[in-house]
């Protein structure tokens, strides 16, 4: 090949490869455009999921505005967030509305019933996102400048629990249209049952075509939603773990709810909190705080109480001491469902608190009140911004004050009250057992109109002390003297219960011959619930934060704890014998010893007294059982001395001990009471015109009663006590005391009868729980059990040659028995 020929295929190849590097670049520039246009495309495309508001909210909208605005167009709901409620939080409640037929189980199911509760947020996320997040207050850091804030909030990360996509912006940018009508009307905790109470009323898999939005209501505050839901109805508790070799819970029909979701907004001005104090029963709310110790962490408990604040004109006023009305003040509405001839007497026990919250400087603080259609416009017994007495349908005797508060502060906002239709009976019967022999109108099955009015009254005042945040005070009628209780006029001045939120209920102490009046009888707001509703509602307006006020409240409470009648008892305390429910007076022994004399005279009369023309004996052998139960009561007051042990709460100010013993001439007399009344056979008991009307039997009922007893009295928990003081105080009362006393009662008595041999074989039988060696007590109890065990053998041994032959059979097999515990080999 020529040089020519070489130049020209050389140029000729590189024009080639030239041309084909153009095409290719060319290629790849029109890939990448592709690419970059798809990815506009797309962008585009997502953009688009965005609307202009008004084709999402069409002309076709009705809209409500209030804390954030609804709009339904045709089947479908939105809500038109500001932006300036994101990261606000929202107290949301659940409630039923209406309960489905067959649903009720004890006190829950029923109409007012709350189904779930939880704090919640809305916020912003990524790519046109509202994000709905669950909020804890478990853990707590307030100095948001320190490192401890920061790890205190990457350690508690609030979950999402709702992604939105935002379908319009509104019409000033300032707001997010969200669509909420799946999730409205579907089964999750926003809605519907929370996993807890979905078990508890064995709710199963939702059914969607049966289920609707009824509506939703925005208010200035709060947005209501009220759905109809149904759900498969199970045999089982749906939300556990199926267990292998465990049949699966079957379904058998339907249930069909009414629910209201309060979604209500939290005051963005909390409450200034008020710490716990033990001294006082209020109930809580809690955190752990990470800043307060610089070496550790604190429990924080903050008490459950409504915000009741002066009006900004009477500040200067309430601070001078002159009383003034609370700028927003405590209501409860009466459910219109309440009997007519009811009402006034849940009112009057509402309004009964008027007094109590003088002392704490506001008038009118507190009243309840028929809703009135005209005033009341926007009053709703499902809304959370109104608290209720909802009367219930229902066969349980009873009665409740719940309520809800804001975790951050304590703040109560609002309670819906729960009053049982049968709670009547219940009054009926406390009334009947433990005030028939001081007052006649008690005498029979159906007490007078007003009789029960003010029974009920009564109720009413425990259980709105309840949600005024004040927790049962057991301790109360501890503080005063028995003797006090048959005196007519310190009765008519003081009660004979410085609170009602003790359990004393009435006064059983009285004796007829006293001519004890109502005022001495039933109970009523006093003393420790005046000074309750003070320390805790009393504003002290120079003190801005609740460290500030916290050495003043100290002092406060130790110079007002000088009156023994403010004293409070916890209703927790298992071995203190102050703190007791249903007990009246400060010894238990000898109140019972009166309460007993009562409780004669109404067996022999009730045959009388329970009559009821054209109907059996089923009143009787009811109120027997009343009368029994009534006698329990007493012997478990007396039981509690037995390893008992006195908590008094106090500051490191105060002198004297916190825990005490109960002294041991105070156990030997409850001992003797014991022996006396139910060791010894309690032949007022028995009563064969009873028996013959009933299905009653006397030796079965006086068996339970003596092992109610030696439950108490024989449990680990007293031995171990018992073992434990004699270990610190060589004078205290002893476990060989202890059991020297009850051989002396129930062993070494001669010719017993059928109810002694049931005594003597059921006191052996509880000792033989401490002689199993798998389970054996590591301390001496065990030892000195067992030691007993064979001291009892000795005296049954040495009974077996005397007596008659039921007798020599009975310690016989006693004897043979202890052996066998003592040597199961």
């Amino acid at each position: 090949m020529t040089q020519f020929c070489k130049t020209v295929f050389l140029f000729a190849f590189l024009l080639i490869c030239q041309q084909s590097v153009f095409s290719q670049t060319k290629d790849s520039a029109a890939v990448k455009s592709d690419t970059i246009k798809a990815k506009k495309d797309d962008k585009d495309k997502k953009k688009s999921s965005v609307k202009p508001f008004k084709e999402i909210i069409t002309d076709k909208a009705v809209s409500d505005q209030g804390v954030f605005t609804v709009h339904q167009v045709d089947d479908k709901y939105y809500f038109e967030i500001p932006d300036a409620i994101l990261k606000k939080e929202f107290l949301l409640v659940t409630r039923l509305t209406k309960a489905a037929a067959g649903m009720r189980s004890g006190t829950s199911g029923y109409a007012g019933d709350q189904i779930g509760q939880q704090v919640i947020a809305f916020e912003k996320g990524p790519k046109d996102k509202i994000l709905l997040r669950s909020i804890s207050f478990v853990d707590y850091a307030k100095d948001s400048t320190s490192d401890m804030y920061s790890s205190v909030t990457r350690n508690n990360v609030q979950s999402i629990i709702k992604s939105f996509d935002v379908k319009a912006y509104g019409i000033n940018k300032n707001s997010s249209v969200i669509e909420v009508t799946d999730v409205l009307n579907s089964d999750n905790e926003l809605t519907s049952f929370s996993v807890y109470t979905k078990d508890s009323y064995r709710i199963g898999a939702f059914q969607k075509d049966m289920s609707f939005i009824n509506f939703v209501k925005s208010f200035p505050t709060n947005v209501e939603v009220n759905t109809t839901k149904t759900f498969a109805r199970t045999s089982g508790t749906p939300s556990t773990p199926a267990v292998p070799g465990r049949p699966a819970p079957k379904v058998s029909g339907n249930y069909t709810v009414e629910i209201n979701s309060s979604f209500v907004l939290l005051p963005e001005k909390k409450m200034q909190a008020r710490y716990f104090d033990p001294r006082v029963g209020y109930f809580t709310v809690g955190y752990t705080d990470f800043d307060l110790d610089p070496q550790g962490v604190k429990k924080i408990s903050l008490i459950k109480r409504w915000r009741l604040e002066p009006k900004p004109q009477d500040v200067e006023k309430y601070n001078r001491g002159e009383l003034v009305e609370p700028a927003k003040p405590i209501v409860f509405y009466i459910d219109p469902a309440t009997p007519k001839k009811w009402v006034p007497y849940l009112i009057q026990g509402v309004n009964d608190w008027q007094k109590a919250f003088e002392k704490a400087g506001f008038k009118n603080a507190i009243y309840a009140k028929i809703p009135d259609p005209k005033t009341d416009t926007e009053w709703s017994l499902e809304d959370a911004r109104f608290s209720a007495i909802v009367y219930k349908p229902s066969d349980v005797p009873n009665a409740s004050g719940p309520s809800i508060s804001d975790p951050r502060t304590g703040e109560i906002l609002e309670s819906h009250i729960n009053w049982y239709h049968n709670v009547m009976m219940l009054l009926r019967n406390w009334y009947f057992v433990q005030a028939s022999p001081n007052d006649p109108r008690a005498r029979k099955m159906e007490f007078d109109e007003k009789l029960m009015g003010e029974l009920i009254r009564f109720v009413s005042s425990h259980e709105v002390g309840h949600t005024l945040g004040l927790r049962h005070n057991y301790g109360s009628s501890s503080t005063v003297p028995v003797e006090k209780l048959r005196d007519r006029k310190w009765l008519e001045k003081n009660g004979h219960t410085p609170s009602i939120m003790d359990y004393a209920r009435f006064n059983y102490v009285a004796q007829p011959e006293d001519k004890i009046g109502d005022s001495g009888i039933f109970p009523r707001i006093g003393d420790y619930d005046d000074w309750a509703i003070e320390w805790g509602y009393k504003r002290f307006n120079q003190f801005k934060t609740p460290d500030a006020e916290k050495e003043f409240l100290n002092q406060w409470v130790i110079k007002n704890l000088k009156n023994e009648r403010l004293w409070f008892g916890t209703e927790t305390n298992p071995l203190d014998p102050r703190s007791q429910s249903e007990q009246v007076g400060d010894n238990a022994m000898i109140a019972s010893t009166y309460g007993i004399k009562n409780l004669k005279r109404i067996v022999d009369n009730l045959n009388d007294w329970t009559k009821t023309p054209n109907e059996d004996y089923e009143n009787l052998g009811m109120m027997y059982d009343q009368v029994t139960t009534q006698f329990r009561r007493y012997l478990g007051h007396v039981s509690k001395y037995i390893g008992g042990q006195m908590e008094t709460p106090k500051t490191v100010e105060q002198s004297g001990s916190v825990y005490e013993v109960v002294a041991k001439k105070d156990q030997q007399e409850a001992m003797k009471f014991l022996s006396e009344n139910i060791f010894t056979t309690p032949q007022w008991l028995i009563k064969n015109d009873i028996f013959e009307k009933t299905s009653k039997t006397p030796v079965k009922t006086v068996e339970e009663i003596q092992n109610g007893v030696f439950g108490r009295i024989l449990s680990p928990m007293v031995l171990q006590s018992l073992y434990q003081t004699s270990s610190i105080n060589e004078k205290a009362y002893s476990l060989i005391d202890l059991f020297s006393d009850l051989n002396n009662s129930i062993i070494r008595k001669d010719n017993v009868d059928i109810y002694e041999r049931n005594l003597q074989r059921n006191y052996v039988e509880h000792l033989f729980k401490y002689t199993d060696l798998k389970n054996m007590d590591k301390s001496d109890v065990s030892s000195i059990v067992r030691g007993n065990l064979n001291t009892i053998k000795k005296d049954l041994s040495a009974k077996i040659s005397a007596g008659d032959l039921v007798n020599k059979y009975h310690y016989e097999d006693l004897v043979s028995r202890i052996e066998k515990a003592l040597d199961p080999k």
